[in-house]
């Protein structure tokens, strides 16, 4: 997750901390990002984490499918754009839901009763 407000982590989170839900940023560069502390891995977050989003390429989410997976997460969420079905693969066999190329904002938005 990203302190800039033009980069699509960044949006999506604030959408979904609008919406209730608690949003841990897991990046090594950054200390704070939207109020909450920033953990430089999955493995150092002392909290319990269901969701893993990644905003990285799709040559980059094998190592952060392997975190989620160490941590147990339940479900690995890779953002519109992004698919690697190795990493997919690896994910489900170790029992995690996976979703590929897909936004969590877009699908809040759209399963969401007004």
């Amino acid at each position: 997750m990203s302190s800039n407000p033009m980069r699509s982590s960044f949006g999506v989170t604030e959408y979904m901390q609008g919406e209730g839900y608690r949003i841990i940023p897991v990046n090594p560069n950054e200390r704070e990002v939207l109020g909450e502390k920033s953990y430089a891995r999955l493995e150092d977050v002392p909290d319990r984490i269901e969701i893993v989003n990644i905003f990285r390429r799709a040559e980059d989410v094998a190592p952060v499918v392997e975190s989620a997976i160490r941590i147990g997460a339940k479900v690995v969420w890779m953002q519109q754009g992004i698919e690697n079905r190795e990493a997919a693969e690896k994910a489900r066999a170790a029992g995690l839901v996976v979703i590929e190329d897909g936004c969590i904002l877009v699908e809040h938005r759209e399963r969401s009763i007004d």
